[in-house]
């Protein structure tokens, strides 16, 4: 099991950037594959950005690409997602994810670790 704990979320107008943040512990974190997610009152948690444990491979979903950044630092136990040109529509809770053996998968069901989750706000 790995500990995860997110950091980095607010209030910010629509047009502007936050960067998240995801300390891990509990197994050696370049073993492990990592994703974000998000999730809305009354809706599925869905699947924003997953990177390998190298941090040469990602994977986006369409809505974010282009505006948001998935990336490690497997030195400092870190995950972070750069999110920048933010829309109302990416108001929610966001959330990382820990999968063990490393295979990219969006697949929330297919993460063993998951964090408490940062609130992201949008305003218009």
């Amino acid at each position: 099991q790995v500990q995860l704990v997110e950091s980095g979320g607010g209030l910010v107008q629509a047009g502007g950037s936050l960067r998240l943040s995801c300390a891990a512990a509990g197994r050696t974190f370049s073993t492990l594959a990592m994703a974000w997610f998000r999730q809305t009152p009354g809706k599925e948690r869905e699947f924003v950005a997953v990177i390998g444990s190298s941090g040469r491979n990602t994977v986006y979903r369409d809505s974010v690409k282009g505006r948001f950044a998935i990336s490690r630092d497997n030195a400092k136990n870190t995950l972070y997602l750069q999110m920048n040109s933010l829309e109302p529509e990416d108001t929610a809770v966001y959330y990382c994810a820990a999968r063990f053996p490393p295979i990219i998968t969006i697949r929330s069901d297919l993460y063993d670790s998951w964090g408490q989750g940062t609130q992201v706000t949008v305003s218009s």
